[in-house]
């Protein structure tokens, strides 16, 4: 029998969805299952996106140009315009959503066995990314006793080796719902500049700022034009996850032109997707006030509600909609399992995400889950209920 690659067998299984099994037999046995687990808002798709697809003329959805519709690119770089980001639509490669631009990311800017640092926890998915590029996460440890702040830049330096070729962050962060400051990206940028590294800067949750807070791009660092690569997605910000289209986006020439070598090599990026997208540009600014209200009262409902619980801690998030939350379970990993396969409050459970995955090193996150709060304010207070009374009579618990 033919054995498959060496590459295959280490790519890393999603931590995110790998109790969905034992979701499915809960379901199966008649239980209400809260996802809690994955990032998919219940937030309504923008009407005008909606529309662009019900009415679209097209006769033959036809291959787009490899960085994308020129229309679209040229609107995209407009959006980026009015919020200080000086590109143009050159400077755009539109990707199959922000997973693509991250994996033409890694394979223009690194080599095998060359190394990227990034905070952890980090979304669990760069490391199926860095694995099919062959580079290597470089984990540098943010804690939930600082709400996972930036660790200092001296941790970050101690990482640096000779196959260091970049730093990834994630901003606002998934999974800890973190917002990075300016002076932490400002600190971010001195450290690119002297050590000559790449700044992949993941920023899909953009829109999602809270409490006052404002989001400062990596793009807006000055005189690292050349250093720093815009990762970006229309998942989140307009509840579009299903059309899988995102962006690559820097000033980079060199960069551009090898990524769109990459691009070239897949054709083209979503048709219908790309129609979509470009409609959504023109989404009014009552859609994203709506949003962010519907968020802040989800956030301030959970965060509440779980640090009523005995044991728990659970960090105010300051964007994205994300918390990862320490519980006083002996192993998290265990503890979702057992929520799905052996509890029940009510007929009804809850589907978490163990935050182990979301480490690399071994043994962080036993004792944290992500917790996305994407459900609406109802439900989010029956799996709140439930959690509790979970956390209650788990054999595993640690109070």
């Amino acid at each position: 029998m033919p054995r498959i690659s060496e590459k295959g067998k280490s790519m890393p299984a999603s931590p995110i969805r790998k109790l969905v099994p034992y979701a499915e037999e809960a379901k199966r046995k008649g239980r209400k299952v809260y996802h809690l687990n994955i990032g998919q808002p219940d937030i309504h798709t923008p009407q005008v996106a909606l529309d662009a697809l019900k009415n679209m003329q097209e006769k033959v959805i036809v291959y787009s140009h490899s960085a994308g519709n020129e229309s679209y690119r040229r609107k995209l770089a407009v959006y980026y315009q009015k919020l200080g980001i000086n590109i143009d639509h050159t400077e755009i490669i539109v990707t199959a959503g922000g997973s693509e631009a991250v994996l033409f990311a890694f394979m223009s800017c690194m080599d095998p066995g060359d190394e990227v640092i990034t905070p952890e926890p980090f979304y669990a998915n760069y490391n199926g990314f860095a694995t099919a590029a062959g580079v290597k996460i470089i984990p540098v440890t943010s804690k939930i006793e600082d709400d996972f702040a930036l660790p200092p830049i001296s941790e970050i330096e101690k990482k640096i080796s000779r196959k260091t070729k970049g730093i990834m962050i994630c901003n606002p962060n998934n999974p800890t719902g973190y917002l990075y400051t300016e002076d932490e990206i400002r600190q971010l940028r001195e450290i690119i500049l002297k050590h000559d590294l790449f700044l992949f800067s993941d920023e899909v949750y953009r829109e999602f700022c809270y409490d006052g807070e404002k989001h400062f791009s990596a793009m807006h660092l000055e005189g690292v034009e050349d250093n720093v690569i815009l990762l970006d997605s229309v998942s989140k910000r307009y509840s579009e996850c299903g059309v899988r289209i995102g962006a690559l986006i820097t000033k980079n020439k060199d960069v551009l032109a090898t990524a769109l070598k990459f691009a070239q090599a897949r054709l083209s990026p979503p048709g219908l997707g790309q129609i979509v997208a470009e409609a959504s540009v023109d989404t009014p600014r009552e859609y994203f006030d709506n949003v962010y209200n519907e968020y802040i009262a989800r956030r301030d409902f959970m965060v509440e509600a779980l640090n009523k619980m005995p044991g728990v801690y659970c960090p105010k998030p300051k964007g994205a909609f994300y918390s990862t939350v320490k519980l006083p379970v002996d192993d998290t990993d265990k503890f979702s399992q057992w929520l799905l396969e052996e509890f029940e409050y009510k007929n009804q459970t809850v589907m978490l995400a163990p935050a182990s995955g979301f480490y690399s090193t071994p043994g962080l996150g036993r004792n944290e889950v992500r917790i996305a709060y994407v459900l609406n304010t109802d439900d989010l207070s029956k799996a709140m209920e439930t959690l509790a009374e979970a956390l209650k009579v788990y054999p595993g618990r640690t109070i």
